[in-house]
């Protein structure tokens, strides 16, 4: 499950409620939703909502912050010695300290905290009200529990929020830009606000690569989140036809890939072949990327490392002098690093104009009653997504059904047909175009055009950009949609995964796989092919063991199929600098 399944859960019990309480406020419910799950969301209600516990038994369970002093220097109280000398203290330690031992019974990392007979919780609520306020506010809303009724929690929040304003000198409007939002949210958080810093301010925490995220940045991706989510009421979980990304298990030394600009070749063995042997490349590893050895033991020069790459794990032999040792780092941590990287499976029936990005999603659009046909020639409509009458459509949600509108996508798009002139090769290929179009019959993103450099700044400056050929939006061909999946992806859905049978798995359930590769020389054709799901009569190749060796694609390139294998690892070609296998719901 994702985070837009989490707030998928959170906008269908809570939407309504808060946009009531909304009303005649500038705040959105994607910012509630987003305090939320900065709050509360990522450990508690988030898993314990996927788990099918009930709504009541999860409010009574979102507590949390149980820091004491030093590294809770700033708020009262210090520690049990200064909550217990309260005149109502021994009473709300009580309380507090059953919090904890209520939360550590159901979310594993509160365990070890509760060894220690002082340790309790601070923070109460969905939107986490601290106890500091039992002490000078209103001392019977945590005496009378009051944090567990949604109502009374969001009145809190709402309450914080609306005091906050006019920090920021925001009071009186009735509407906030993004950047806005993030700056109330960051004083809910610490109370103050400094321009200067954007939103590198609030509560920090220090990623697995070494980095800080602030609370104002996690606010902003937990926006976009929210925002792919349209709240229409109730909202049923549906199953996924993504698994997890497998986390990794190895547990040697963790080194940060230290190359100057170009990935690091990861190999299937600890060697580079000769110019007579087969290319034994078997994935890149970003510049700074986190990788776990195997052994600890070089062969050659080699290492033997497994990588989460985007959500796919990777093992093979990376080059040991490109590979720095990062101290401090445990398998824990690593671990956490796959799970960051994973990206969101959106819900591939959500309007096109819902986007789990700032960026909104882009398409040319051609004067009306204009129509775009599979006949017409590339350069007379290429960019402009397909508009004839009864096209197929992905809609379903059980994977039998999937699997036979996407089979009508295959057979309607007929690569193979030489009238399609949208897909013939005349020296240019055109498979770009076809996993565009593919991909937009079959209800998910994959952009035909993206904004220009300059029209994100304006975007996320909060201008309004119409699509404009070459002024605002350039055309994606192959190189540019294996950077945009890697850069812009996750925000959209997508994700990566690491081996062959996981994305024939997927594609088999219905879902949508790619495959996606960069041409090593810029300016030189890249290659993006569709992994499709197996027929009675098309099938992908597989070894002795099952293991697919060989999926089953859907191409327009230099050689246009519906159905076929093409040649096995053609990705890992000399031609190409970099490549991934992408999913998607």
């Amino acid at each position: 499950m994702s985070i837009l399944d989490d707030m998928a859960w959170f906008k269908g019990n809570f939407g309504a409620r808060i946009l009531a309480a909304l009303e005649g406020t500038p705040f959105t419910l994607d910012l509630i939703a987003a305090i939320a799950y900065q709050e509360t969301g990522k450990e508690i209600w988030g898993p314990l909502s996927r788990r099918g516990l009930s709504v009541a038994d999860i409010l009574k369970l979102c507590t949390g912050d149980t820091l004491d002093y030093p590294k809770r220097s700033s708020a009262w109280p210090k520690n049990r010695t200064a909550l217990e000398a309260h005149p109502d203290g021994k009473r709300m330690f009580a309380l507090a300290r059953a919090a904890l031992e209520a939360m550590a019974a159901e979310v594993a990392g509160y365990r070890r905290v509760l060894a220690d007979p002082d340790k309790f919780c601070h923070g109460f609520g969905i939107f986490q009200y601290d106890i500091q306020f039992f002490r000078t506010t209103d001392p019977q809303y945590f005496l009378n529990r009051d944090y567990e009724n949604f109502e009374k929690s969001f009145a809190k929040c709402l309450s914080e929020l609306q005091s906050k304003l006019k920090v920021v000198g925001l009071d009186g409007k009735s509407i906030l830009t993004n950047s806005e939002l993030c700056a109330v949210a960051i004083v809910y958080n610490k109370g103050s606000y400094d321009p200067a810093k954007g939103l590198k301010q609030g509560h920090r925490v220090q990623l697995a690569d070494g980095t800080w995220k602030y609370y104002g940045e996690f606010i902003e991706t937990y926006m976009m989140q929210a925002r792919a989510v349209v709240f229409s009421g109730p909202v049923i979980r549906r199953p996924s036809t993504v698994p997890p990304p497998t986390p990794v298990s190895a547990t040697g030394k963790t080194y940060r890939v230290e190359t100057l600009s170009d990935p690091l070749a990861l190999r299937s063995a600890p060697r580079k072949p000769k110019a007579t042997e087969r290319d034994n490349r078997i994935a890149a590893l970003p510049r700074h990327s986190l990788v776990r050895g195997v052994t600890g033991t070089s062969v050659d020069g080699f290492v033997e490392v497994e990588a989460s790459i985007q959500g796919g794990l990777k093992r093979g032999f990376a080059w040991a002098g490109l590979l720095k040792m990062v101290p401090g780092h445990s398998a824990e941590s690593l671990s956490s690093v796959a799970s960051a990287v994973r990206a969101p499976v959106a819900v591939p029936s959500r309007p096109a104009a819902a986007s789990g990005s700032l960026l909104p999603e882009v398409h040319l659009r051609r004067k009306p009653g204009a129509t775009t046909r599979r006949t017409d020639l590339p350069n007379h409509g290429g960019a402009y997504p397909l508009s004839e009458a009864n096209m197929p459509r992905r809609n379903a949600i059980l994977p039998q059904k999937r699997r036979e509108e996407i089979a009508s996508i295959i057979q309607w798009l007929d690569s193979e047909n030489v009238g399609h002139l949208r897909y013939r090769p005349t020296g240019p290929t055109y498979c770009n175009i076809y996993a565009y179009d593919f991909c937009t019959l079959a209800g998910v993103y994959l952009p035909r055009v993206w904004w220009t450099s300059r029209a994100i700044e304006r975007l996320r400056a909060g201008e309004k950009v119409e699509p404009a050929y070459l002024a605002t939006v350039d055309e994606m061909r192959a190189n540019a949609l294996y950077r945009w999946l890697s850069d812009y992806g996750a925000d959209y859905g997508w994700r990566q995964t690491g081996t062959l049978s996981k994305l024939q798995d997927v594609a088999n359930a219905g879902g949508i796989g790619i495959i996606c590769a960069r041409n090593t020389v810029e300016g030189r054709s890249g290659h993006i092919v569709m992994v499709v799901p197996e027929t009675d009569t098309h099938r992908a190749g597989r070894d002795a063991s099952g293991s697919v060796t060989a999926p089953l694609q859907s191409q327009a390139g230099r050689r246009n199929f519906k159905y076929g294998v093409s040649r096995p690892n053609w990705w890992l070609g000399d031609d190409f600098a970099a490549s991934g296998f992408w999913v998607h719901d």
